[in-house]
This record gives C-alpha cells, structure tokens and sequence, in this order.
C-alpha cells in the first residue's frame, strides 16, 4: 500500500481524478444499471479498460502526507476501477436476470446455471470473459430458513 501511495503522490501526469470519475459514474450509469444486455456490458468495460489507462496517467495536486484527500481520492478511484471491471465481468458472465438486475437478451431466471455465488479473483496467468487477470470461480449457495425463490410482481 505505501508504494502504491507513494506512486500516486509522486506521479505528475496531466488526467485529473475527477474527470476520470465522473466518466466512470456515466459509463456504468448509461451501461451497466438494472436493465442491460450483452452489448451495454461489453461497453462499459472498455469504457472501463481506457479510464484505466488514463488512470495511470493521473496526476495529484496535492504532494503532502498528511490529511491528504487528493490522495486519497486518487487511491479510491483505482479502488472503483477494479470494482466496476469485477462488476461488469460478472454481470457479462451472467446470462440470466436475477432480483434487481434485468438481462434484455435473457429476461428469464436461470437457477440450473446460476444459483451461486460468483467469485472473481486477479490472476495475471487467467482470463475471464476476455478480460485477462482475471479468475473466474463459483461458491455455492446455501439454502437457509428462507428459499431463493423468482421475485414476483
């Protein structure tokens, strides 16, 4: 954590944290909300792979390590990155739609294939929906007290 920090704090490249963030909040707003389909999903990720590059190319006004909210902004939006890729890969992987999140190209439950747990983990040898370093792994559900059941309206 403290290199990664120290290379945010000493980097001094010309894309702003803000600017980046705000294209990250529309992208997945736009692409990867409660109704998307294979097409929006595909999107947003490499909407996701060219914040990530510009990513690397941040810079942090503020250089002091003490209170630092710059910094700090900057090591979360490295945070909400690799969260929103997470998300987009597992949404991607997902051909089904399930409680709040609605597949256009597969509207129905599908609990043969997709009652569990999806887990992602990074892994530079692995690849996962096209995304490389990433490893793709299930952990079943356990049924307690109350049974998943399709949400009825």
């Amino acid at each position: 954590m403290t290199d990664q920090l120290s290379m945010l704090r000493d980097s001094s490249g010309t894309e702003r944290v803000a600017a980046i963030r705000s294209e990250l909040q529309e992208t997945m707003d736009a692409n990867l909300q409660v109704f998307r389909s294979e097409d929006t999903i595909k999107t947003a990720l490499a909407d996701i792979v060219k914040l990530r590059e510009r990513y690397e190319r941040i810079t942090v006004q503020d250089k002091g390590r003490r209170f630092n909210l710059d910094l700090l902004e900057a090591l979360e939006l490295g945070f909400l990155l690799d969260m929103a890729e997470v998300t987009a890969v597992a949404a991607l992987h997902r051909k089904e739609s399930r409680g709040g999140h609605y597949r256009e190209d597969f509207p129905e439950r599908d609990d043969d294939n997709f009652m569990k747990h999806t887990m992602l983990y990074k892994d530079p040898e692995a690849e996962t929906e096209g995304v490389k370093g990433m490893r793709f792994d299930t952990k079943p559900v356990t049924f307690t007290r109350y049974e998943p059941m399709e949400r009825k309206y």
